[in-house]
């Protein structure tokens, strides 16, 4: 069974501000970074593949992208169901996919493996709150050429199997201020 792993950051990042978020430096690495890193790790993804967008060239230059494979979704501001269409397309033959987001860099490479081997379609839940890592399988990912707009696969998982992540507190947790980012690094600088 062929298990990949898929990175959503073709946004704007307009509540941001002017700089791209994607770029925006956490203890020394750039946001993305973090996010395509954990999925990297994950010994049972075979292929990773980060979605660029907005800024693509910039970003691409300014991350490390590891073994990630990067593809740009032209459609970007059309939302992110272009950005999922443009990845799982990107993906083909992959028979299981592990959906995350660039703007969470707490995601950590574990939640994705647990992921990757659990039944799809399931979506992580924080206490009580849906959130990612999301698995899709053969089903979904045929039903993706359909999406359109800003919702993603939220259609496509609704009613589906929750995985409680409590445990992983604020690993879904994204930025998207400035001060989403700030309080990020406050709380890390809180444990060092």
């Amino acid at each position: 069974m062929t298990r990949a792993g898929l990175v959503l950051a073709a946004g704007e990042g307009r509540r941001f501000g002017s700089a791209s978020k994607l770029l925006a430096e956490l203890d020394g690495r750039p946001l993305l970074e973090w996010a395509v890193a954990a999925q990297c790790a994950s010994p049972a993804l075979e292929r990773v593949v980060v979605v660029l967008g907005a800024d693509a060239e910039e970003v691409r230059a300014g991350v490390d992208l590891g073994r990630a494979e990067a593809v740009v979704c032209q459609e970007w501001a059309e939302g992110q169901a272009a950005s999922l269409r443009r990845g799982v397309a990107a993906l083909s033959g992959a028979e299981r996919v592990v959906v995350t987001l660039g703007d969470q860099p707490l995601m950590p490479a574990e939640l994705v493996t647990r992921f990757a081997g659990e039944d799809p379609p399931a979506r992580a839940l924080y206490t009580g709150r849906p959130g990612h890592p999301v698995v899709l399988g053969a089903e979904q990912l045929l039903a993706v050429g359909d999406l359109r707009g800003h919702r993603g696969a939220r259609d496509l998982l609704r009613g589906c199997r929750t995985i409680d992540c409590s445990a992983y507190g604020d690993a879904s947790r994204d930025v998207d201020t400035p001060e989403d980012l700030e309080a990020i690094r406050d709380e890390a600088r809180a444990v060092l």
